[in-house]
């Protein structure tokens, strides 16, 4: 049986947290005086109140979480949230959006996809961009994990939770025997980074609220900024590499920064065979931009050539979409070499978006496999991590995510080209918010303001799917689930 009303609890006790965000922008608005706090104040008056109205009822069932309750709380609680966190950008009066768009914008935002609608980014009032940079680190750990070291006090089992939240395929390597503590252990981390991001930023040349805003979309591996130009507005070489240098830590397993800290030591990163696998890839993108900029002569001399190539090349293949220069301009081998880049995104266990540098890892190893197998048929070939064997049953599944990804990229990508787009915009718009890249070509190239709304809400989808690593919202269509 499906523990309805506990689901139903749940999320009223998760909306009335979730209020609890709405009080920074307000605050940054009377500080500003930017005359935007009171959508904020609403919507935090609102969020309470629904919070309320859906708790209160359901308060006394507490039932035992099933895995597939599991399912459809993380499911449900991306849904809501997204849904919730757009209210204060409906009933803002500048920028002035219609629902399509302010969704869009507040799912863009919790997903870390960092795709916007927006146009005149600087000139919005400093609560509305600092509430969009917010949604972009509340969403990067998944504010699931959160909720996993509170769930517990609750009375809610938080493993199943974190079984469907956490992104990657080997999720039940648990950090921490107890799962409450795995979580604040990753928020630590989390918390740190940003801390050290924000005061880099600031030491480098941005403003305090640049510098928090931009940390917040860094570590997120979000890709949001508050300028039209994203950080191409500083024109500052070392705040292009500060920001690069987080964004590729953000990018590798949180669960492997973990296991340094406590046994404080380097050399474990380079132990692990997703690292590596990253690094050269990082390398290899960086040395292949670097090369073609110079052969096509996009940049005056070297060094600039350099610093665009190494930005640009860690921006998108991490998933972050910060840009230094309208990469879509460049020739056109590079975007679209880029793009594809992003489908390999981040680590697992990280706040990049991609299928995740272990399960192509793992799909490169099954492939070698094959041909192997081929040429001598009888032979035993065992798929290692590093020195540990790989579970067939492991390997399975990261074929089925990866027929399960295509496909829903294929039907995506179609139902953009029936809403009116081209092609190109079509691929990019889809690879762009399923991996939670952000900017893409065609008519996105700049920002997806001006493609219809059906689109938006088609795109939506896309990200929520690629937030939840396809299956656990696949499996919600699967008749088997809702059989008891």
């Amino acid at each position: 049986m499906m523990q309805y009303r506990s689901i139903i609890r749940i999320l009223g006790m998760l909306i009335a947290i979730f209020s609890i965000t709405m009080v920074p922008p307000a605050m940054v608005a009377f500080w500003y005086k930017d005359g935007a706090g009171l959508p904020f104040i609403l919507s935090f008056l609102m969020c309470v109140a629904i919070g309320f109205i859906t708790w209160y009822p359901n308060r006394k069932y507490r039932r035992e979480l099933k895995v597939r309750d599991g399912f459809l709380i993380v499911v449900l609680f991306w849904i809501v949230l997204g849904a919730v966190g757009g209210i204060p950008l409906v009933l803002a009066e500048y920028p002035n959006l219609n629902l399509a768009s302010a969704m869009f914008e507040a799912f863009s935002g919790l997903t870390t996809t960092g795709a916007t609608v927006l146009t005149g980014i600087e000139l919005l009032p400093k609560a509305i961009l600092y509430y969009r940079q917010q949604l972009q680190w509340l969403g990067g750990m998944g504010i699931i994990v959160l909720a996993v070291a509170i769930l517990p006090l609750l009375g809610v089992g938080g493993m199943q939770l974190f079984r469907a939240e956490t992104p990657g395929p080997v999720k039940d390597n648990k950090m921490t025997p107890r799962i409450a503590d795995t979580a604040k252990h990753l928020w630590y981390i989390y918390l740190a980074l940003t801390i050290t991001c924000a005061l880099a930023f600031y030491l480098a040349g941005m403003s305090a609220f640049d510098a928090i805003c931009h940390a917040f979309s860094t570590v997120a591996i979000g890709g949001f900024s508050t300028y039209d130009a994203s950080i191409g507005h500083f024109n500052s070489p070392l705040i292009n590499l500060i920001c690069v240098f987080f964004l590729f830590i953000s990018a590798v397993n949180f669960t492997l920064h973990f296991a340094v800290v406590r046994g404080k030591n380097l050399k474990t990163y380079f132990g692990d065979p997703e690292f590596n696998t990253f690094f050269g890839i990082q390398v290899a993108l960086i040395v292949i931009c670097f090369l073609v900029l110079l052969h096509t002569s996009v940049y005056p001399d070297k060094l600039t050539a350099l610093n665009h190539a190494v930005f640009q090349a860690v921006s998108i293949s991490t998933t972050a979409g910060f840009a230094t220069d309208g990469f879509s301009t460049w020739p056109l081998f590079l975007p679209i070499l880029l793009i594809f880049s992003s489908f390999i995104g981040g680590c697992a266990g990280s706040t990049g978006g991609g299928m995740k540098v272990v399960r192509v890892l793992l799909l490169f190893k099954q492939g070698a496999r094959e041909l192997n197998r081929l040429v001598h048929p009888r032979a035993v070939y065992a798929i290692k991590l590093g020195r540990r064997a790989v579970e067939d049953r492991i390997v399975q599944a990261v074929w089925g995510f990866f027929a399960a990804y295509a496909l829903v990229f294929v039907v995506i990508m179609l139902a953009l080209i029936f809403t009116g787009l081209d092609n190109i915009t079509a691929f990019s718009a889809t690879a762009a918010c399923l991996n939670n890249l952000g900017p893409g070509l065609g008519e996105v190239a700049a920002h997806f303001g001006n493609i219809p709304d059906a689109s938006k809400w088609i795109l939506i989808v896309a990200m929520v799917f690629g937030r939840l690593e396809i299956f656990t919202l696949l499996v919600l269509f699967t008749p088997a689930f809702w059989k008891d």
